[in-house]
C-alpha cells in the first residue's frame, strides 16, 4: 500500500500495515472455563485450541525441549505488548521503544503484537517457540494496525543497536514502487539489509495476498537476505491465503525484480498460519490467520538454533555470510509438498522443520 501525501513526489512513503485476522476464542468456540473451589471461574484456552496448539507446534517438528533460547535476544517490531497477560508471567523484557506515542512503558493498543510475542515467549496455557529469549519490543504501528515504513526503519535500527540476534517483522506493505525517489527516505529494506551485513537474523511475514495478489512478497520480505515466511493450514497444506513469490524477474509492471537464486526465492519456507491459536490484549486468548503467525514459529526456530550454535549470534559471526549458511540450512531441512522437487513460488522450499534446521547446523 502506498500512502501519497500531497502531490510532492518526495513525501510519497511506504505504509506497511499487519496482515493478521483476530478472531475472539468466545466466539470462535476457543475458551474455556474451570469453577474454582472458592466459586471463582477461571477463563482458559478450551482443549479444543490447547489441541490445535499442540498440533501446529508438532507440525514444525520440534527442537528438543532443552531448548528454549535462552541467552538469544530477539526483537519484534509491531504495535506493542500487552505484559500483564498471565501467559506472560514469566517473560524476560529487556527493552522497549514506543516509536508511536514515545510511551516508557509497554502497552498494546492494537492486539497484533501482544499475539505475536505469545507465539514467541508465552510460557502459561500457550507456550511460546522459544520462551525463555531476552525479548525486545519495538512499537512501530498504530492503533489501527498500520505505520510508515521509515517508522519500521528506525525500529529495526534500534533492534540492532540493542543488541537483537534475530528480528521478528510480522508485518508487510507493497514494494516501494519509487526506491529511487530523492527525499523518500530510509526504508525498512535500508535497515534489514544492514541489519544482515551486520550478522542479525530478519525474518518477515510474505503477505497474505491470497485471491488478491499483487504478484510478489510483502516489502520487507522481499528483500534478498530476508527470511520470507509463507503460510499452511493444520494439514500443512498450502494456505490459501499466504503471497506468491516472483522468482523469475520482470521489469514491469515496477518494481524491477531481478531473477532469484537460492537460497533466497521467496518464500523461503512455510510455517502455521490458519487458526493459530494466539494471546489477546485484553487477558484472553484467540485464533489467528496470517503469515504474522507464520513468521513468528521461523523466529522462534531462529532463536532455539542461535542457542544450540552460540558462534552463528552477530558478534560472533561473520555477517552476512552467515546469515547466508543459515538460510542455506533452513532451505535443506524444510520439508516440501508431496511431489515438489524444487522451489515452489508458495510453498517456498519447504515447511519449517525446526529440529532438522538444528541438526544440520550441529553436523556442520
Amino acid at each position: 500500500e502506498i500512502d501519497h501525501e500531497g502531490s510532492d513526489i518526495r513525501a510519497i512513503k511506504l505504509v506497511v500495515s499487519i496482515t493478521l485476522g483476530i478472531t475472539l476464542v468466545l466466539a470462535a468456540g476457543y475458551l474455556g472455563a474451570v469453577l474454582l473451589s472458592d466459586g471463582a471461574i477461571l477463563l482458559r484456552p478450551s482443549e479444543v485450541a490447547l489441541e490445535r496448539h499442540t498440533t501446529y507446534h508438532e507440525l514444525v517438528q520440534p527442537a528438543p525441549e532443552t531448548l528454549t533460547g535462552n541467552g538469544v535476544v530477539a526483537c519484534i517490531v509491531d504495535s506493542g505488548i500487552a505484559l500483564d497477560h498471565t501467559d506472560f508471567e514469566s517473560v524476560n523484557l529487556v527493552g522497549w521503544k514506543d516509536f508511536i506515542n514515545g510511551n516508557s512503558d509497554p502497552y498494546d493498543d492494537h492486539g497484533h503484537g501482544t499475539s505475536m510475542a505469545g507465539l514467541l515467549v508465552a510460557n502459561g496455557w500457550l507456550k511460546g517457540m522459544a520462551k525463555e529469549v531476552d525479548l525486545l519490543v519495538a512499537k512501530a504501528l498504530g492503533s489501527d494496525g498500520s505505520g510508515s515504513d521509515t517508522l519500521v526503519a528506525d525500529a529495526v535500527d534500534w533492534c540492532v543497536e540493542n543488541g537483537a540476534d534475530v528480528i521478528s517483522l510480522s508485518l508487510g506493505g507493497a514494494p516501494n514502487i519509487l526506491p529511487f525517489s530523492i527525499g523518500s527516505g530510509r526504508t525498512s529494506g535500508d535497515a534489514a539489509n544492514d541489519a544482515i551485513d551486520a550478522g542479525v537474523y530478519v525474518v518477515a511475514a510474505a503477505g497474505n495476498d491470497g485471491e488478491d495478489d499483487d504478484g510478489d512478497v510483502a516489502h520487507p520480505s522481499s528483500e534478498a537476505g530476508v527470511i520470507s515466511v509463507g503460510g499452511v493450514t493444520i494439514k500443512g497444506t498450502h494456505w490459501s491465503g499466504s503471497s506468491k513469490g516472483d522468482n523469475n524477474g520482470r521489469l514491469l509492471p515496477l518494481p524491477i525484480l531481478m531473477p532469484r537464486g537460492d537460497p533466497n526465492k521467496k518464500p523461503e519456507v512455510v510455517a502455521p498460519a490458519e487458526g493459530v491459536p494466539v494471546l489477546t490484549e485484553d487477558g484472553g486468548w484467540g485464533i489467528a490467520d496470517g503469515t504474522s503467525a507464520a513468521t513468528v514459529y521461523v523466529t522462534g526456530a531462529l532463536c532455539l538454533l542461535l542457542e544450540q550454535k552460540p558462534e552463528l549470534k552477530p558478534e560472533a559471526s561473520n555477517g552476512a555470510d552467515t546469515v547466508d549458511t543459515v538460510k542455506r540450512w533452513l532451505m535443506d531441512s524444510a520439508v516440501p509438498e508431496e511431489g515438489q522437487t524444487t522451489h515452489d513460488d508458495y510453498y517456498g522450499y519447504g515447511l519449517l522443520n525446526v529440529s532438522g534446521l538444528i541438526d544440520l547446523a550441529t553436523q556442520a
